[in-house]
C-alpha cells in the first residue's frame, strides 16, 4: 500500500490498502521470507524466527498458490518496534512544514519571468504526481522521547514503505538463528539455503484495467509505471523524489546521475554533430581529397608480398572522402571541448547531488558502522580484535593473511589483463592475414575496398571476442573479491566494481589503443617491411590516414555494445519471467488434473507475484554503473575521432532511463531500500577517464591524425608560407609531399613498359639521393611538431580543467544559505515546540523539576 496522505487528483486514494495484508486486514506486510518446506534446516528458521518475534516483530505463515513446497512468511513491524529501531538508526522524519523567505522583488521578478516563459514540455505536470510531504518539511533524528516535536497524523502512514522495509532488514541482519557471535543475519540463512528468497512487497500491481487519468493510480508501483517507466514519457524529467522514496537513495541517485548525464550529454551531442556536418559539408572542397581523387597517374606501391600489384591513389578517393569527416580543422577543437565538458559535468554532478542530499536529508547522515560479511565472520571467528568505533570484540583479519591474499587477487588481475591482450594480438594477427587475402582476392570491389573489408571483419571478430570475455571477467572477478574476503558488503562492492572496471576497460579498449597509436608505426619501407613471425607484413596506414581505422573500431564497437545492453537488460529479464510464468501453469495444471490453472481461479497474491519475477543483480547497481562509466570512456578518451559518440550515447542513454525504469518497475522483485550520498567509487573512476581523455585525445591528434603534418606542411613547406593564403590553398601539393618513392626495380621484376616507381607514405629520401630511404628534415619537423603539440595540448587543457574546477564550488551559495537559515529556524522551532509541549503537561495538572527561564 501506499504511504502518501490524502487522495491524488484523480480521485484514488492512496493510502487505502491494496491487499498486502495479514490475514485480519490491519497489518500491514513490510517484509517477505521465502523458504522450502522441502529443506531441512528447519531447527534454524525455528530458533531465528522465535528470536524475530523477540525483537517485536510479527509473523504469519502462507503457502504459496503456485508451488505447494514454497512457503511464506509475513512480517509486520508494529508502531513501537519502528519507533524503536528508527531511535536506534538515528533515522530522521519530518517534525514541521518548511518556510521558505524571499524578499519581494524576487517574488515579482520570479512569476513575471515564468508568466513570460513558454511551458516546458519535459516537466511533468504537478497534478500527475502526488504531493510528497516528507520532501517539504523540516527533519530531524527520530526520538521516542520528543515523538510530540514529530507531525504524527496517522501512526499507519507516518513511516514509508521503504523506511518500515529498511527498519525490519535492519532488525534481520542482527537476528540469531544460533548460538553464536557469528552465528546471525538474514544473509547467512540465505546462503545456507534455510531461505531461498528476502524481500520487500511490491505495492501492487504496475497496470490497471482504467486509465489513470479518469480512476487515478492505484500505488506507488502503478503510478512509477505510467509517470516514468512508460515509453512515452522518454522526454519527460525523472519522478525523483517518488523513485526515492519507492526505491531508497540510493537507487534515486543512480537515476538522478544517468539522468544528469544524460542531460550534459545534449550540448556535446550537438557540438560533434556540428563538427560532422562541417566536415560532411567540406568533404568535396578539401584540398587533400581533392588531390587524392585527381591523383589519376600516381602509382601506389602493392600492398601485399603476393599476387598484389601498384594501384592508383585515386582508386581510394572514397576512402579519403570519409577520412575527412573525422579528421578535419574541428577535431582539435571538439577534443578540447569534450575535455572541458568532461569536468563541467563532473563539478556540476556535485552541485546537483548537494542540492538533492538536501532535499533528501542525507546532508548530515553519515553512513552507520557496517555490519560484517557473514563470510568474513565465518573465516575470522577465532581471531578477534576491539573494535575503536563500537568498543566491542569482533573477527579480525591478520595483516599477513590480508597481503597474501591481495597478492593473489593482484596477480589474478595481471593474468587476466594479459589474456586480454593475447586476444587483441590474435586480432591483429588476423587482420594481417585478412589484409593479404582481401588485397590478392579477383573481385574489384574487394581488392579496391580491401582496407575497409579487413577493418570490419577485425571490429565484428574483436567484438564477439570482447562479449565472450566479458562472461568469463564476471565470474573471475567475483572468485577474486571473495577471495579477499572483504569485511563490509560496501568493501565488497568497491572491490568488484574497481576489477569489473578494469577487466571490461582494458577489454574494450584495447584493440582502440592497438589502432589509434601502433598501426601502421612499425611497418617498415617497400623493399624492408617489416614482418611478424617473418612470415606476415604489418599492417598500413592508408594514405589519407589511419584515424578512419580507428572511428571504424570505436563506431561498431559502440553501437553493437549498446544494442546488446539494452536486449540483455530488458530481453533476459522478459524471457526469464515469461519462462517462470509458463512453468507455474503448468505446475499448477498437474495439480488440478489438467484443467484450469490457479492463476486462472483465483488472483495471486503479490508476494506470489514477486516471487516469480527476478530478483536485483546480487552485485547490486554494478552493472549499471559499469554500462555507462565505459561509455562515458568511449564519449572522452577517443573522441577525436569519433565526434558522433557523445550523440550515439545520448540516444542511448534515452533509450536506457526507460529500460532500467520498466525492468526495476515491472520485471525486478522490489529491491531493498538503501541510503548513500553519492555515486561511490564512480566518480574517482569518472575523474580518472577525464584525466586519461585529456592524454589520449593529444596523442591521437598529434599521432593517428594528419592534422600536425598539414598544419607543419601549410606554415612551413606550402605555396603560400609567409604569403597570408587560404589554409586550403596552402596545403596544394600536400599529398605529393607526404610521399615518398621507392624503386620497384630493388623488390620486383619490372619489364620496361612498367614505371619503375612507385609511391609509399612516409617522409623518406629518393631513391637516387646520396643517403637512399633515409628520413628528410621534413619528417623531423612533423616529429617536433607532435611532441610539442602534446605538451602544449596537455598543459592548456589541464590548465583550463583546473581553473573551470575553481570557479565551480560543489555547494551552490543559495543552498548555504538556506542550510544556515533552516538551522536556525529548526532550533527556533524545537525550543517552540518543546516550550509548548511543557505548557501543555503544566495545564494537566503535572510538575516538573525544572524550570524554562
Amino acid at each position: 500500500p501506499s504511504q502518501i496522505r490524502g487522495t491524488s487528483r484523480f480521485g484514488t486514494n492512496l493510502g487505502q490498502p491494496s491487499g498486502l495484508m495479514f490475514r485480519d486486514g490491519k497489518k500491514r506486510i513490510d517484509y517477505i521470507l521465502v523458504y522450502k518446506k522441502s529443506s531441512p534446516l528447519v531447527e534454524k528458521r525455528v530458533t531465528f524466527k522465535r528470536n524475530l518475534r523477540a525483537e517485536g516483530l510479527m509473523l504469519e505463515k502462507v503457502p504459496s498458490l503456485t508451488n505447494t513446497d514454497i512457503m511464506f512468511v509475513k512480517i509486520h513491524a508494529p508502531w513501537d518496534t519502528l519507533c524503536k529501531y528508527a531511535e536506534q538508526m538515528n533515522i530522521r522524519m519530518p517534525f514541521r512544514k518548511k518556510m521558505y523567505f524571499t524578499d519581494w522583488k524576487s517574488k515579482v521578478m520570479g512569476r513575471q519571468i515564468k508568466s513570460w516563459l513558454p511551458r516546458n514540455p519535459m516537466k511533468l505536470d504537478k497534478e500527475a504526481l502526488p504531493d510528497l510531504e516528507e520532501t517539504d518539511c523540516y527533519t530531524a533524528p527520530f526520538s521516542r522521547a520528543r515523538m510530540h516535536h514529530f507531525t504524527i497524523n496517522n501512526k499507519q502512514t507516518f513511516f514509508s514503505n521503504s523506511t518500515r522495509s529498511r527498519i525490519v532488514h535492519h532488525v534481520l541482519q542482527r537476528t540469531k538463528y544460533e548460538d553464536g557471535k557469528s552465528k546471525m543475519g538474514i544473509n547467512r540463512l540465505l546462503g545456507n539455503g534455510t531461505y531461498e528468497a528476502a524481500f520487500p512487497p511490491h505495492e501492487g500491481g504496475y497496470r490497471s484495467r482504467h486509465p489513470i487519468e479518469t480512476h487515478g493510480a492505484q500505488n506507488h508501483r502503478h503510478l512509477l509505471y505510467e509517470r516514468w517507466a512508460r515509453w512515452g514519457m522518454w522526454y519527460k524529467y525523472q519522478p525523483l523524489d517518488l523513485i526515492r522514496r519507492y526505491f531508497g537513495e540510493k537507487i534515486g541517485l543512480y537515476f538522478a546521475w544517468l539522468g544528469w548525464y544524460t542531460g550534459m550529454l545534449i550540448p556535446a551531442a550537438l557540438v560533434g554533430l556540428f563538427v560532422f556536418l562541417y566536415g560532411l559539408l567540406t568533404m568535396d572542397t578539401s584540398q587533400v581529397s581533392k588531390e587524392i581523387c585527381e591523383a589519376n597517374t600516381t602509382i601506389m606501391c602493392p600492398m601485399c608480398e603476393q599476387n598484389c600489384k601498384p594501384w592508383k591513389l585515386s582508386d581510394s578517393c572514397v576512402y579519403a572522402k570519409v577520412t575527412h569527416l573525422f579528421d578535419n580543422g574541428g577535431t582539435v577543437f571538439f577534443a578540447i571541448f569534450m575535455a572541458i565538458w568532461a569536468t563541467v559535468f563532473l563539478e556540476f554532478w556535485k552541485r546537483r547531488r548537494a542540492e538533492l542530499t538536501y532535499d533528501w536529508d542525507l546532508i548530515d547522515w553519515e553512513e552507520e558502522e557496517e555490519n560484517l560479511r557473514p563470510q568474513f565472520e565465518a573465516k575470522y571467528s577465532r581471531v578477534e580484535r576491539v573494535n575503536h568505533i563500537s568498543g566491542k570484540p569482533e573477527p579480525f583479519q591478520p595483516f599477513t593473511d590480508k597481503l597474501s591474499r591481495l597478492m593473489v587477487s593482484v596477480s589474478g588481475i595481471f593474468f587476466m589483463i594479459s589474456l586480454v591482450l593475447t586476444a587483441v594480438f590474435a586480432v591483429v594477427v588476423f587482420r594481417l592475414i585478412a589484409m593479404e587475402k582481401f588485397a590478392s582476392i579477383d573481385w574489384e570491389f574487394v581488392k579496391k575496398n580491401w582496407q575497409f573489408a579487413t577493418s570490419g571483419t577485425g571490429v565484428c571478430i574483436n567484438f564477439m571476442i570482447i562479449m565472450s570475455l566479458n562472461v568469463v571477467y564476471e565470474k573471475v572477478a567475483y572468485l577474486l573479491t571473495n577471495l579477499e574476503h572483504p569485511r563490509t558488503e560496501s568493501e565488497w562492492e568497491n572491490s568488484f566494481a574497481l576489477k569489473m572496471f578494469l577487466f571490461q576497460f582494458v577489454n574494450l579498449n584495447s584493440s582502440t589503443f592497438y589502432i589509434a597509436f601502433f598501426l601502421g608505426r612499425f611497418a617498415g619501407r617497400p623493399g624492408k617491411y617489416n614482418k611478424l613471425f617473418n612470415r606476415w607484413r604489418l599492417e598500413e596506414c592508408h594514405p589519407s590516414g589511419c584515424l578512419i581505422d580507428l572511428c571504424l573500431q570505436m563506431g561498431v564497437i559502440m553501437v553493437l555494445k549498446q544494442i546488446w545492453n539494452n536486449f540483455m537488460e530488458l530481453g533476459y529479464p522478459l524471457l526469464q519471467n515469461w519462462w517462470s510464468r509458463r512453468k507455474m501453469r503448468t505446475e499448477s495444471k498437474e495439480r488440478t488434473g489438467g484443467g484450469q490453472n490457479v492463476e486462472n481461479k483465483v488472483q495471486l497474491p503479490q508476494w506470489d507475484k514477486d516471487w516469480n519475477l527476478q530478483p536485483m543483480n546480487a552485485h547490486g547497481l554494478v552493472d549499471e554503473y559499469l554500462e555507462m562509466v565505459l561509455q562515458f570512456g568511449f564519449i572522452t578518451i577517443f573522441v577525436a575521432a569519433f565526434p558522433l559518440a557523445p550523440l550515439l550515447a545520448l540516444l542511448n542513454n534515452i533509450i536506457e532511463i526507460r529500460l532500467d525504469a520498466y525492468k526495476f518497475v515491472t520485471q525486478w522483485r522490489r529491491p531493498m531500500p538503501a541510503r548513500a550520498t553519492d555515486i561511490g567509487i564512480w566518480h574517482g573512476i569518472l575523474e580518472g577517464i577525464g584525466v586519461l581523455a585529456v592524454i589520449t585525445n593529444a596523442f591521437v591528434i598529434a599521432i593517428t591524425s594528419d592534422y600536425i603534418p598539414r598544419f607543419v606542411y601549410a606554415f612551413r613547406y606550402g605555396p603560400c608560407v609567409d604569403k597570408g593564403y587560404r589554409q586550403d590553398e596552402c596545403l596544394r601539393g600536400y599529398m605529393n609531399s607526404s610521399l615518398s618513392v621507392f624503386d620497384m626495380g630493388e623488390r620486383w621484376n619490372v619489364s620496361e613498359e612498367q614505371s619503375r616507381y612507385c609511391r609509399y607514405r612516409d617522409y623518406r629520401a629518393s631513391p637516387w639521393s646520396s643517403v637512399p630511404y633515409d628520413f628528410t628534415l621534413q619528417f623531423w619537423h612533423v616529429l617536433a611538431a607532435r611532441l610539442a603539440f602534446i605538451i602544449v595540448f596537455e598543459h592548456l587543457v589541464f590548465g583550463i580543467k583546473s581553473f573551470i574546477a575553481y570557479l565551480i564550488p560543489d555547494m551552490p551559495k543559495s543552498l548555504c544559505d538556506r542550510m544556515r537559515r533552516e538551522k536556525y529556524l529548526m532550533q527556533e522551532m524545537m525550543y517552540e515546540a518543546e516550550l509548548e509541549h511543557l505548557q501543555k503537561e503544566r495545564k494537566n495538572g503535572r510538575r516538573y523539576d525544572y524550570e524554562w527561564p
